[in-house]
């Protein structure tokens, strides 16, 4: 019984699909419409049909009744679903008897957790007693008023936004400067969003990297050589009190970039240079959209290939050559990857290629240079600050990679420059030690965030680089 849902009268279902919010969308969408043709109906009464009669086209004072339509509905659509939930849990919580409401803080959640996953017919943690059957429904019963009054609310918002923006049209309104107004804040809003999402992930791994540093001097991670994380969980335990050097994961890093960008960087700068300068448009045509697949393939696909064939392979290849070669290997992740970033640089590439002008060859054909003489000394010297930047964020997109070296180059943190050897990154690292139940309160669990920081000071100085090369050093051409 408790894993069938609470309500099954078709009455309240019927009740409960009139007044689901995507019901409530699509009735807004549709007085959005009629809003629209009222606004721009109304502009050509007043205008007694005649547009140069009006300041600024019909359609410009339909989407000024559709904005005040929508803007006051959408808003408190949006603070209604922010608030809903808490305020009926209060008032659910406020209603138990009182044995259950003196419940111990987590008790009482795990309580409220099962009164949501009865009201929604899933599977809850305990039996179900008569309390907590009444508090489901009462909770039931509160979701439905208040999508009920959020459905009337809404409408009637967006009808008197409607009459109002309707009487407020006349030959002078400016609704061309009102509509565009609210665009640009649209614009305005939309890239704030993006800003302060970036701040709030900095200033969030910031801050836990700052406790991890409370307990770990910083110079003992940025100039450790050993990374052990594992600490004692009790004073009396006997157990490693852990060692949190960052070289051999930087260094793991590094070297698996540096081999996947010797595989990226010529074969995709070749693929680039022949789709561009060689191949038949046919020949493009089927040639471009081939190799950026390889752009859409999951990264765990090519983790089960570097760990399955690739790995193998080079494992089995040392071995008749007499040379010690681990499973795992820095070697292996790295030409994976490489294979991984080839689509990568190639776009970038070819799209700065394609970007030098058609006059540069042709002058360089009418003094005589020949095909690979033009692309060697005319449109390559003019497209290398674009190749160079293109290059630096394809060894950002290395350094971030994680599935490929969790499957192919293990998790051993080795300080080696040899990429026969198993060597682990940065991100990897993160992962291992974030997986499982953590409590943020251990330098072993903080670690991630100080590499996090680290990581992300990389790429972000990594990114500078590529950019300014490619400001600075961006020929003009007219």
């Amino acid at each position: 019984m408790a894993g069938l849902p609470l309500f099954k009268h078709p009455l309240k279902d019927i009740n409960r699909l009139i007044m689901h919010p995507s019901t409530l969308f699509f009735t807004l969408a549709i007085l959005c419409a009629f809003s629209f043709w009222i606004g721009k109906r109304r502009a050509l009464t007043i205008a007694d049909g005649q547009i140069r009669n009006l300041h600024s086209l019909p359609g410009y004072y339909g989407y000024y009744a559709t904005l005040w339509c929508a803007i006051p509905a959408l808003t408190l659509l949006a603070l209604w679903t922010g608030f809903e939930s808490n305020i009926i849990t209060a008032l659910v919580i406020r209603g138990l008897p009182a044995e259950l409401q003196h419940l111990p803080a987590d008790h009482l959640n795990l309580m409220v957790n099962d009164i949501r996953n009865l009201v929604s017919g899933n599977i809850v943690s305990g039996e179900i007693d008569p309390a907590m059957r009444a508090a489901a429904d009462h909770y039931q019963n509160l979701r439905q008023i208040s999508q009920a009054a959020l459905a009337v609310v809404a409408l009637t918002l967006s009808i008197l936004g409607t009459l109002l923006a309707c009487r407020r049209i006349h030959k002078a309104q400016r609704a061309r400067n009102g509509v565009e107004r609210a665009i640009m804040l649209f614009l305005i809003g939309s890239s704030s969003i993006a800003i302060f999402t970036t701040i709030g992930i900095v200033l969030s791994v910031l801050f836990e990297a700052i406790r991890f540093f409370q307990a770990v001097p910083v110079g003992d991670f940025l100039f450790g050589l050993k990374w052990s994380p594992q600490m004692a969980i009790r004073e009396d335990q006997v157990g490693s009190s852990g060692a949190f050097g960052a070289i051999p994961l930087f260094a793991g890093t590094l070297l698996i970039s540096f081999i996947a960008m010797l595989v990226a960087a010529p074969v995709g700068l070749m693929a680039a240079i022949y789709l561009s300068e060689y191949a038949s448009k046919k020949m493009r045509s089927i040639t471009k959209p081939l190799l950026e697949i390889l752009a859409g393939i999951p990264t765990v696909v090519y983790g089960f290939f570097a760990a399955l064939v690739v790995a193998p392979f080079i494992r089995d290849s040392g071995s008749l050559l007499g040379l010690d070669v681990s499973s795992e290997s820095a070697l292996a992740a790295g030409l994976v990857m490489g294979v991984m970033i080839i689509p990568f640089v190639s776009s970038l590439s070819d799209d700065v290629i394609n970007a030098v002008p058609q006059a540069m060859r042709d002058g360089s054909y009418g003094l005589g240079a020949t095909r690979s003489e033009t692309i060697c000394q005319v449109i390559i010297p003019a497209a290398l600050p674009g190749i160079v930047g293109g290059l630096l964020l394809a060894v950002s997109r290395a350094i971030g990679e994680t599935m490929i070296v969790v499957m192919a180059a293990g998790l051993s943190a080795n300080l080696t420059a040899n990429p026969l050897q198993a060597v682990t990154t940065v991100t990897v690292q993160m992962v291992t030690l974030l997986v499982g139940d953590q409590e943020f309160d251990s330098p072993k669990t903080l670690a991630a965030f100080a590499l996090g920081l680290m990581l992300f000071a990389t790429t972000l100085i990594l990114n500078m680089v590529a950019l300014y090369v490619v400001r600075k050093y961006r020929e003009q051409y007219e």
